[in-house]
């Protein structure tokens, strides 16, 4: 048996998060032992989740309907709402099953180094929720690094004068961390421990 499909599947896998050359490779010899059938199941649902996917257009979370299931849902708290980087920390804060309010999901954060400035996130779409709607705190949960803290102050820094209250994650998150990494409990705490900015 020839390894150049099994070498052509490690080298699309490892092109997956966290997947390094070593697990691709493994990956790959599982898939050749795998059926036809099982692997045409596994390629369609991978299509087809795919397809069904696409962002929420008030807060950028990932939805299969018209709105994610946070949007939709008439019992959140509408005068809060959880600024994050990516879907992934939404999915995080929602595990914890503490925060009963609305998310926004910048899809990045300020990084002049790599030429990310305001205007490649979804700052903008955020002032604009704010301006028409009941929203009293803006929870600022972007990742404790560098390009979180100083995402959160610019942000902070534009809604003081709006009047809308800015509070800021308490560090119960290690400093560099991600928040999909981070367990339940102390994301609550730092849900708890938040602070004004």
């Amino acid at each position: 048996m020839s390894t150049d499909p099994i070498q052509r599947i490690a080298s699309e896998l490892s092109r997956l998060p966290g997947i390094g050359q070593k697990s691709a490779q493994r990956l790959a010899y599982h898939i050749a032992s795998m059926s036809e059938e099982q692997v045409r199941q596994l390629a369609s649902t991978l299509w087809n989740g795919r397809k069904a996917i696409h962002y929420c257009p008030v807060c950028f979370n990932y939805a299969e309907n018209d709105l994610c299931p946070v949007c939709e849902d008439p019992g959140r708290n509408r005068k809060q709402i959880c600024v994050v980087r990516e879907p992934r920390d939404v999915a995080a804060f929602e595990r914890m099953r503490d925060y009963k309010g609305l998310y926004h999901v910048l899809g990045g954060t300020l990084s002049p180094m790599n030429g990310i400035g305001p205007d490649d996130i979804r700052i903008r779409e955020l002032l604009s929720r704010l301006s028409d709607s009941q929203v009293e705190e803006v929870i600022l949960a972007t990742n404790p690094d560098i390009e979180g803290e100083a995402t959160a102050t610019y942000i902070a820094r534009l809604l003081k004068p709006m009047g809308v209250k800015a509070t800021r994650i308490a560090h119960g998150v290690p400093v560099g961390s991600d928040l999909e990494y981070a367990d339940e409990v102390t994301l609550s705490k730092a849900l708890e421990g938040r602070r004004e900015m």
